[in-house]
């Protein structure tokens, strides 16, 4: 107990029938604290995952991008039932607040058999990127994720989502962070051999137009892959 200003409160909100809240548990006079301090600050309307938003902006990693007016882009959903995990937002993300909102995620979604509205609409699909912000400029393509976002903001939020059935994982970041040493010896190997990864993982190559070279030299990716893509994703948000 935080000393006799607790006390104080305590014997203001406790029933005018009660003259002795010492008498009481510590642990009922504690629950009750807490919800005050919920009511004050209006957490107790907040969900869990506008509470780890701000946990995120508040995090010092982010402190550059929070002064500047950038959130954190992610979305998440206790009815989710797919998380896609890509890399992180690029440019245009950031600055129309959407994911996948881009030359990529038209392919994404063409892969996927689902629509615009579907893709950002239903709360059956959560979006993680490796990096919630925008990384930067690299000298080819934008910068990697930074280190250590996933690894701490990842478990927090897949574990307030219970009904997660598969998370698919686009690119090397992506499954280098989640199937570490399961993975083939190199990313088109570990594609290649998606069903072992099934149902939990779903490995898939970046859509991105720049890798429109591999997509001709691995015809069997079209063949092979995107129709079990499609009906996971099917089965999942009908």
């Amino acid at each position: 107990m935080n000393g006799n200003a607790d006390k104080l409160r305590a014997s203001c909100i406790l029933p005018c029938f009660i003259h002795n809240y010492r008498l009481l548990p510590e642990e009922f006079l504690q629950n009750i604290f807490s919800v005050l301090r919920n009511a004050e600050d209006g957490s107790a309307d907040m969900d869990i995952f506008e509470r780890i938003k701000r946990e995120i902006m508040a995090d010092p990693m982010n402190e550059t991008y929070t002064k500047n007016g950038i959130l954190p882009l992610f979305k998440a959903s206790e009815n989710a039932r797919i998380v896609i995990v890509g890399q992180a937002p690029g440019r245009n993300a950031e600055k129309t607040r959407l994911y996948w909102n881009d030359l990529s995620g038209d392919r994404l979604r063409e892969w996927m058999g689902i629509s615009r509205e579907e893709f950002y609409e239903t709360d059956r699909i959560a979006h993680l990127p490796m990096d919630f912000y925008y990384p930067g400029k690299a000298e080819h393509g934008d910068l990697p994720p930074r280190k250590g976002f996933a690894e701490k903001w990842h478990p927090l939020i897949l574990k307030s989502m219970p009904n997660i059935e598969t998370i698919i994982l686009i690119g090397s970041y992506a499954q280098r962070y989640y199937l570490g040493d399961k993975r083939e010896k190199n990313l088109t190997e570990t594609v290649r051999n998606f069903r072992k990864y099934l149902p939990h993982y779903f490995p898939l190559v970046h859509p991105s137009p720049l890798n429109i070279g591999w997509f001709k030299q691995n015809p069997w990716f079209e063949n092979e892959v995107l129709p079990v893509l499609k009906e996971t994703v099917k089965r999942v948000i009908t």
